[in-house]
C-alpha cells in the first residue's frame, strides 16, 4: 500500500478532503452531542446544590467533598477504559459508558445521606473516566495527526454549548418540575438530565462503527483513501519507550500545571 502524501492543489489532496469532510459530517457532530450530555450530567450538581443541600442537611464541606470525588473515580478509570476499548470496540464501549453514567446520574434522585452523595459522585466518575479519552482515541482510527488537532477542537466546543443551553435548562427543570409528583426540582433534574443519556448510548450502536472497514456509509474507495492517509501518519510518528519516561520530562509537568490551574478556574465556576 502506497504511504505518499498527497500535496497541496493536486486532485490527490482534493479527493483525500472531500472524503474527510464526508466522515467529519458523519461523526463529529454526533460526538458533540455526546460530550454536551456528558458535560451537564457531569456539573449539574452545581444546579442543585442549593435545594439539594438544604433537603439533605449538607454542610458546604460535604458538597465540596462529593464534587471532588467525581475526579477520583475518573482518575482511576480513564486507562483501563481506554484499553478495555481497543479489545471490546469503539462502539459497544461508547455505547457503554454513556448507559452506564446516565444510570448513574438518574440514581441521584434517590440521594438520602451524605454517603449515598459520596459514593455515587465516585460512581459517576468511574462511569464517565472512559468517554473523553474514549473518543480522543476513536479519533485516532480515522483522521491523521494533521487533521486530527481540528476535530478535536471540534470536539471541545462541546462546553461552551453546553453551558449556553445547559445552564437555562436546568434552572428550568428545577422551576417547573418542583413538587411534581412529590419530588423536589433537584431529584427532577437528575432524572431529566439523564434521559439524553441513556437514549444516545443506545444510538451509538447503530451510528458508531469500530474501524474505517466497518463503515457501510463509505465506499472502497473512500476507504483507501482514509487507510492511505492514516498509514502514511504512522511513517512519520516517533515511537517513545515507557511510558513512565514521561515523568522525567519537564514539558508535561508544566502541561500539568497549567491545565491544573485551567480546571481549577472551570470547575470552581461550574460547580
Amino acid at each position: 500500500m502506497s504511504t505518499t502524501v498527497p500535496t497541496a492543489d493536486t486532485p490527490e489532496l482534493a479527493r483525500e478532503n472531500a472524503v474527510f469532510r464526508k466522515v467529519i459530517r458523519r461523526i463529529v457532530p454526533f460526538l458533540i452531542l455526546c460530550y454536551v450530555v456528558s458535560y451537564l450530567d457531569r456539573v449539574n450538581v452545581g444546579f442543585a446544590k442549593l435545594q439539594m443541600s438544604s433537603d439533605l442537611g449538607f454542610s458546604e464541606a460535604a458538597y465540596g467533598l462529593g464534587a471532588g470525588l467525581f475526579f477520583i473515580g475518573y482518575f482511576f478509570f480513564e486507562v483501563p477504559s481506554n484499553l478495555l476499548m481497543q479489545k471490546v470496540g469503539a462502539r459497544t464501549w461508547i455505547a457503554r459508558i454513556m448507559i452506564s453514567w446516565g444510570l448513574v446520574s438518574a440514581a441521584f434522585a434517590f440521594v438520602n445521606s451524605e454517603t449515598t452523595f459520596y459514593v455515587l459522585r465516585f460512581l459517576l466518575g468511574a462511569a464517565e473516566a472512559g468517554f473523553y479519552p474514549g473518543v480522543i482515541l476513536y479519533c485516532t482510527y480515522w483522521f491523521p495527526s494533521q487533521r486530527r488537532a481540528r476535530v478535536i477542537a471540534m470536539f471541545m466546543s462541546a462546553i461552551p454549548v453546553a453551558g449556553i443551553f445547559g445552564n437555562p435548562l436546568s434552572g428550568w427543570i428545577m422551576d417547573v418540575f418542583d413538587d411534581a409528583a412529590g419530588w423536589s426540582g433537584w431529584q427532577w433534574l437528575f432524572v431529566v438530565e439523564a434521559i439524553p443519556a441513556l437514549v444516545i448510548g443506545v444510538v451509538c450502536l447503530f451510528w458508531l462503527d469500530n474501524s474505517v472497514r466497518d463503515a457501510k456509509w463509505l465506499t472502497d474507495d473512500e476507504k483507501s483513501v482514509i487507510e492511505r492517509a492514516l498509514a502514511a501518519d504512522a511513517t512519520h510518528q516517533t515511537v517513545h519507550g515507557r511510558a513512565l519516561d514521561a515523568f522525567r520530562n519537564g514539558k508535561v509537568w508544566l502541561m500539568c500545571l497549567i491545565y491544573f490551574c485551567f480546571v481549577m478556574g472551570q470547575y470552581a465556576l461550574t460547580f
